[in-house]
């Protein structure tokens, strides 16, 4: 293999990893819209307590929290989808 083709594979590598990242939060951003939608549903019918409790120990704090977790992990060390520190940033 030729330097030429060692770069364009790890160009690819690079590739597939930051597609494979913005799958990731992309999914994790729909369910937290699916966990804001639920939250308005409460806040519509009235029950304040159950939208309280659903934000401070429940499902909207669990995915704002996995949401958060991931964009941290990209952040510290330049992280891949995969965990895999880059070599050098993009």
């Amino acid at each position: 293999m030729w330097m030429g083709q060692k770069k364009g594979v790890r160009l690819n590598q690079i590739k597939n990893n930051s597609m494979a990242y913005e799958r990731q939060v992309q999914e994790h951003l729909e369910r937290l819209d699916q966990s804001l939608n639920k939250l308005r549903t409460l806040i519509k019918r009235g029950e304040n307590k159950a939208a309280l409790n659903f934000m401070e120990t429940g499902d909207l704090k669990e995915k704002f929290g996995e949401l958060q977790h991931i964009i941290n992990l990209s952040n510290t060390g330049n992280y891949g989808a995969r965990g895999v520190q880059n070599t050098r940033p993009l």
